[in-house]
């Protein structure tokens, strides 16, 4: 946990983490992953409050239908909740809707990585959290939701894009379109 005073801020380095982490492509409930271990990647982090709702499945299921097209982008997406390793993989096991995520679930029961990316909800689970961080580590993106409404993954992929574009990128900007220029 950083100190109390967060310096999460875009432009600079987001904070590191190691956790546990379920991985789904292995099945292993003791998976430990750091962001450091990506370094050279874009990382897509994102959270949800909690295993086994209504509205989290329906991201976990896009982003795991989409997963190729960030890792053809050089992303890594990581999920994050507050529930168990353990959890999560009884939730995957229970919803085969879910077999296509095959990124890691962080279960970050501390909810230290939660506090460290400013994503605790006052009842203790996270929001919807999604931050975008280059290849160096730098804080690129950020958007959080309030708990009830899901994000849009094509429009997390879109902004990847763009920034991996290393140009000014106008509104709805897509692949293969003009940009304004560099940066």
């Amino acid at each position: 946990m950083t100190d109390e005073v967060n310096p999460l801020s875009i432009g600079k380095p987001a904070p590191d983490f190691t956790a546990t982490a379920y991985d789904p492509k292995t099945d292993n409930v003791d998976a430990k992953i750091s962001l450091s271990d990506y370094k050279g990647k874009w990382v897509l982090l994102f959270f949800y409050p909690l295993d086994f709702t209504f509205v989290c499945p329906t991201e976990l299921i896009k982003l795991g239908k989409m997963t190729e097209e960030f890792e053809n982008n050089n992303c890594q997406i990581i999920g994050a909740s507050i529930d168990s390793a353990f959890s999560h993989q009884a939730w995957f096991k229970a919803d085969a809707r879910l077999e296509s995520v095959k990124f890691p679930i962080i279960a970050d029961l501390t909810k230290e990585v939660g506090f460290d990316y400013q994503c605790l909800h006052e009842d203790g689970m996270h929001f919807r959290g999604a931050f975008l961080i280059d290849p160096d580590g730098v804080l690129q993106s950020m958007t959080v939701n309030n708990l009830p409404v899901g994000r849009n993954p094509e429009e997390l992929l879109r902004t990847l894009k763009a920034f991996q574009t290393g140009d000014l990128c106008p509104v709805d900007w897509h692949e293969g379109e003009e940009t304004l220029g560099k940066a």
